[in-house]
């Protein structure tokens, strides 16, 4: 019996009882309402805050390729507590869902802890260690291995043999390509780790720093969160964090891979959102050189 159930059900059953269920006295909307109504109706049940009559508040400004789908996140507010579903946003996949390349962030990231590094350990060699200047014994007749000097690599209070000349610069550079992808990839690990926020601004109501605290213990923030603008930094949140370790706020301009896997959670403003979009894009179909020998660029965004 229930081989044969479950063969009944198989064959069309649920859509034909389905359909019969719409059909009755009391049901006949049902079959009328469309899907994004209902998207709509769930939608706005589910979340806490509700959303407005149009809860796209952004859309990508550069094109998004035919075979991809923007990906969507909610907008949050910095205002109060609960203002966590503003309205949602939409990503632009060639740099919030790219592939995940852990090697591309281990490049990067010991790129960026090297390439500054100037190591200036240095040891002196036989030549700049003090005395030493006499024969210590006659060649033979001693019995005694022949020496020429008491600061020779073998002797106690010698000169050091290979060792370190400093300052030594650890200086390289990677490819701006791969620098952008490590840029990418670190967004794309943000986001699909739930470590990613998008706020519509700045604006707080206090500049006490205890607001700041409560605000992202109250979202589960994590331990430490990484704050980026573009645009110039509200006072209220900067003197908020001037004196908390666990929260930081940077510019756009020098958001990096280092901060970003450094920092537990990553909050962008909708409008870094976009400057990140533009800079981030425009090396994907730059055709010249980075650094030619005539600047400056006339296709810069």
């Amino acid at each position: 019996m229930l081989r044969q159930a479950v063969r009944w059900l198989g064959r069309g059953a649920a859509p034909r009882a389905l359909s019969t269920v719409s059909n009755q006295k009391g049901l006949s909307g049902i079959s009328d309402v469309s899907a994004t109504e209902v998207d709509a109706a769930s939608l706005t049940a589910k979340c806490h805050g509700g959303v407005s009559s149009d809860p796209i508040l952004r859309k990508c400004n550069i094109a998004v390729p035919k075979h991809l789908m923007p990906v969507q996140a909610w907008v949050e507010s910095l205002k109060h507590y609960d203002a966590r579903y503003e309205g949602l946003t939409d990503l632009h996949p060639d740099v919030f869902a790219v592939m995940p390349r852990i090697d591309i962030l281990h490049t990067v990231a010991i790129w960026q802890k090297n390439f500054k590094r100037i190591s200036y350990a240095k040891t002196k060699s036989r030549a700049e260690v003090r005395g030493g200047g006499r024969k210590p014994w006659q060649q033979k007749g001693t019995g005694r291995a022949r020496h020429g000097s008491t600061r020779s690599p073998l002797w106690r209070g010698g000169g050091v043999a290979h060792g370190p000349r400093g300052p030594t610069s650890y200086y390289y550079m990677l490819p701006m390509k791969m620098r952008v992808l490590g840029l990418k990839v670190a967004l794309t690990t943000k986001l699909a780790q739930d470590n990613l926020h998008i706020v519509d601004s700045l604006e707080l109501p206090t500049s006490d720093p205890q607001y700041l605290m409560d605000l992202a213990r109250y979202r589960h923030w994590g331990q430490s969160v990484l704050i980026v603008d573009v645009n110039e930094i509200p006072e209220d949140i900067k003197s908020a964090t001037s004196s908390l370790k666990t929260i930081t706020v940077i510019p756009a301009i020098g958001l990096n891979v280092h901060s970003m896997l450094k920092y537990e959670t990553l909050v962008l403003s909708l409008d870094t959102v976009s400057f990140l979009e533009e800079k981030l894009l425009w090396h994907d179909t730059r055709y010249s050189p980075l650094y030619p020998f005539r600047l400056p660029y006339s296709d810069f965004p």
